[in-house]
């Protein structure tokens, strides 16, 4: 496929807590000259510039209750509308979602990021951040000097309640069971392709975006 078709495809992420997708993203959005469109920015962007949807979406946020789907889809619809391509992450999440993403754009490809559980646990049970900074670490990958202790500002290093093992198994057997409708939905519709990324993208960025530009069809 050629670079022009590649800078005009119209790209859904998929892909559970910790297999690496905003890493994935944050590459791909480089390489194929495209934004990278995450829902949480589109909040943050439209609640901070006081926009008529950002002061609706306000008051879902401020009140802990989830943002209503029109809210989100108005956002998107704004956002995307000059877009020839883009790299969309964090919607859909359901079904519905995606019928109504289906009236606003057609969508090229649903890129669906795998990793075994093992190894999400271990990515996301290792890390360790800063109780002052916020500097992040893990415990195999990014070892600080004095073990608990922040190598920038001495900070206590402190592991998140959602990120010890237990959690994140809970975390991951919800995402599934949201996630399998919606990967049928693409699947029946001849758009998904699944991207196993169980190595660390570090060590190994070449292969896997070897990988991720196959499964898009671009070498």
């Amino acid at each position: 496929m050629s670079c022009t078709l590649l800078i005009k495809m119209k790209i859904i992420l998929l892909g559970s807590p910790g297999v690496g997708k905003g890493t994935y993203a944050a590459a791909m959005k480089e390489r194929l000259g495209v934004p990278h469109i995450s829902t949480g920015d589109l909040f943050r962007e439209n609640i901070k510039n006081q926009t008529e949807l950002g002061k609706k979406a306000e008051q879902y946020v401020k009140s802990g209750d989830l943002v209503p789907d029109e809210i989100t889809i108005g956002m998107l619809k704004e956002r995307i509308k000059d877009e020839k391509g883009f790299l969309l992450d964090g919607f859909p999440r359901t079904t519905p979602q995606a019928d109504a993403l289906s009236e606003i754009t057609r969508i090229d490809l649903v890129l669906n990021f795998v990793a075994d559980h093992e190894v999400i646990i271990q990515r996301l049970s290792g890390r360790r951040i800063c109780r002052n900074c916020g500097a992040i670490y893990h415990m195999k990958n990014i070892k600080p000097k004095v073990e608990g202790v922040c190598d920038k500002c001495s900070g206590e290093l402190y592991q998140r309640e959602d990120e010890k093992p237990d959690v994140i198994k809970e975390r991951l057997k919800i995402y599934e069971e949201k996630t399998a409708p919606l990967i049928d939905y693409y699947q029946k519709k001849g758009l998904l392709k699944t991207v196993k990324v169980n190595e660390d993208f570090s060590t190994h960025k070449k292969e896997i975006l070897e990988r991720i530009f196959k499964a898009i069809g671009g070498q």
